[in-house]
């Protein structure tokens, strides 16, 4: 029976625990949803809950915790301005697990952790957008051929032979 016991130990150590927690907390705060193990994300939630509580109560020292505890302050600053200003009028329950399936390979139960009211274009912040302004110069097999001879450090002339013997340049006149 676990009767008393606080927390689920996830199998780790502690310092790896708390590393985890935090790396998973970070990254539901910057993308808004991640895709977890089942037990991680039971772990994650309350956890999850109480930076947004924190969040919510402007003062000195509960900003100084946040940054000790998410260790990142574009998260920190994401807690303090949107997501307290997001979940102003509501009392807790900031966050839903939906479970998602098994794992392939391990079959592992697998959750996604979200953010209720989330924003949706959260999750495309480290997309790189495509520049399609740049427009990208065809040329011809003749043409790319006679500017790498243009532009080549080695200039050989008609009684210059170049060789290559075990990785070495030989020049033959």
């Amino acid at each position: 029976m676990r009767h008393k016991f606080g927390y689920k130990k996830l199998n780790r150590t502690s310092e790896h625990r708390k590393a985890l927690i935090k790396n998973m907390l970070n990254s539901l705060i910057k993308y808004e949803q991640i895709t977890t193990t089942l037990p991680k994300a039971k772990v994650l939630k309350p956890q999850a809950d109480k930076i947004i509580t924190l969040g919510k109560k402007e003062s000195l020292h509960n900003t100084k915790t946040l940054f000790s505890k998410l260790q990142d302050t574009k998260s920190a600053n994401k807690v303090i301005k949107t997501l307290s200003k997001r979940y102003e009028k509501r009392s807790g329950g900031y966050t839903r697990i939906v479970k998602a399936g098994f794992r392939y390979g391990d079959n592992a139960p697998m959750a996604v952790i979200e953010f209720v009211d989330r924003d949706i274009q959260a999750k495309k912040v480290d997309v790189k957008k495509k520049d399609t302004s740049k427009e990208t110069k065809k040329t011809t097999p003749k043409e790319e051929k006679l500017d790498k001879k243009k532009s080549s450090a080695w200039r050989i002339t008609k009684w210059k032979k170049l060789f290559m013997w075990k990785n070495r340049m030989i020049i033959v006149e």
